[in-house]
């Protein structure tokens, strides 16, 4: 596990609310056409709604998010979901309550 790069990632207060809003995100994001969210994840011009951030910016904080372990991603098509990758997340949050 990468734990700076986690720590690094949720450093920013975007990024963060991204994970966060990711765990309920039929309640933290528009509704999309494709899919159910909760099988294939969120697009990312219905994350970029949500936060309200330009579509590149969104996508280097998603990027980041990938790179950390926190967020999976799946192509369909010409489309990108993401969601979060709970084995990583709860591995982290063990860690954090025995090691810090």
């Amino acid at each position: 596990m990468k734990m700076v790069e986690i720590f690094k990632a949720l450093s920013n207060p975007t990024r963060l609310r991204i994970v966060q809003g990711l765990k309920d995100p039929k309640k933290n994001f528009p509704p999309q056409d494709e899919g159910d969210v909760d099988v294939v994840g969120v697009c990312v011009s219905s994350i970029q709604e949500g936060v309200g951030l330009s579509q590149s910016t969104v996508s280097n904080y998603l990027a980041t998010l990938q790179r950390a372990g926190l967020v999976e991603v799946r192509r369909i098509g010409q489309w990108t979901y993401y969601k979060r990758n709970e084995a990583t997340i709860s591995a982290f949050a063990k860690i954090i309550e025995k090691g810090l």
